[in-house]
């Protein structure tokens, strides 16, 4: 069983607040590579990622690049700036994509009017929280082959279905190496181990998990 729900699950709730807010909503579309705002721009509005994949990606002090998400179609994206003043990170396309764009306030008369509304964004929000504590827990796992088989069983198919243990990452490798904090070098070295010992499979760029790993029901 996979450790979090794919978030197309949640492309209704996502649905309904862009619906709320009428007209004052637009689309806005990017070209792989486009930034759809900067850290510390003023945090006016909020997404839902309709097609294509999007980056959230923070700058540290020293200048290291920080993946923080990667955001797929029927995911919100930059629902904190329901509260905050900026972003507090870059968000750049991966691929070409298209969103929703909801401005804030209206957003937020809508939220007032509709307690339902409110209480299915708190539901996605809970969702989202999850997906992430499950993504930091996976930077303290050691040694790299448990932290990327844990990665790994995040995007398996489901245990005893038709994709048992196939593995469907929603980028390239490089940016999963990016997300679990190890360098893309790492990753490659850590993924012809796991193979040679059995424990994933690869043809091609498709990866299965053999074994159950740390996310996987033994």
């Amino acid at each position: 069983m996979r450790a979090q729900a794919d978030p197309i699950e949640f492309a209704g709730a996502a649905d309904r607040l862009a619906a709320a807010v009428g007209a004052a909503g637009t689309t806005r579309r990017l070209a792989a590579g486009e930034a759809l705002f900067r850290q510390r721009d003023p945090a006016r509005a909020i997404f839902v990622v309709r097609s294509g994949r999007v980056l959230l990606v923070r700058h540290t002090p020293a200048g290291q690049r920080v993946l923080l998400h990667n955001a797929r179609p029927g995911e919100l994206l930059a629902e904190a700036a329901l509260f905050a003043e900026a972003y507090h990170c870059d968000a750049i396309a991966a691929t070409a994509a298209e969103l929703r764009v909801i401005p804030t306030p209206a957003l937020r008369d809508a939220l007032r009017r509709d307690p339902a509304l409110a209480l299915g964004l708190a539901g996605t929000l809970a969702h989202q929280v999850q997906g992430l504590r499950a993504r930091l827990a996976l930077r303290d796992l050691r040694p790299a082959e448990d932290r990327v088989l844990a990665a790994l069983a995040l995007h398996a198919g489901p245990e005893d279905g038709p994709e048992d243990g196939a593995v469907h990452l929603p980028g390239p490798l490089v940016e999963l190496a990016a997300e679990i904090g190890l360098s893309h070098e790492t990753l490659y070295r850590t993924l012809a181990a796991l193979e040679r010992a059995g424990q994933i499979e690869r043809s091609g760029g498709d990866i299965r998990l053999i074994q159950p790993g740390p996310g996987r029901r033994s």
